[in-house]
């Protein structure tokens, strides 16, 4: 029985090597160019820069999390003084409840504790929704990358914050 989106805990932690098919599988079903098993297993493993974190739900009639369920996922590279937001997925079944706000929270905590002081990302041109989340965080429009996406040519924009506050960040973690 699946359980019920509003009513499942949602709980985030960095993430595990046993994530990665299930993260895969949430990937590809949030994005028509997905990473490849084998890249999130590079970020978990070999990419020092990385800072990769998992939402998960566990099922009320499963206390112990066995049967946890990974709803959301976010890799960030924290290199020098810069945050790049590579990816950031909720299931679909789950949006709209703060995961993705949270996840992007997090993981922009954890490369402020690693030196970043600013963060950058690109967003599909089409993607209102994200864009409207990384406003929330500060984020603005600073230039386009014109057809930036393989599948469609889609431009990107890119989205720059020029400076991280670790308060405003544990905010929106909540």
């Amino acid at each position: 029985m699946e359980s019920d989106p509003q009513s499942s805990p949602v709980t985030f932690r960095p993430m595990e090597l046993e994530d990665i098919p299930y993260v895969h599988a949430l990937d590809v079903m949030s994005f028509s160019m997905p990473w490849s098993e084998r890249s999130y297993r590079f970020e978990l493993v070999e990419n020092q820069n990385s800072i990769c974190w998992v939402a998960q739900v566990t099922s009320p009639d499963d206390p112990s999390g066995v049967r946890a369920k990974i709803v959301g996922l976010i890799v960030i590279w924290a290199i020098l003084d810069e945050a790049h937001v590579a990816t950031i997925a909720v299931n679909p079944a789950y949006r709209g409840q703060g995961i993705g706000r949270r996840l992007l929270a997090i993981g922009l905590q954890a490369a402020y504790q690693r030196g970043a002081r600013m963060a950058f990302l690109e967003v599909r041109r089409s993607n209102t929704v994200a864009q409207g989340l990384y406003q929330r965080f500060g984020f603005q429009v600073v230039n386009e990358r014109l057809r930036y996406y393989q599948d469609n040519h889609e431009d990107a924009l890119l989205m720059t914050l020029e400076q991280l506050q670790p308060e405003e960040l544990l905010a929106l973690a909540v």
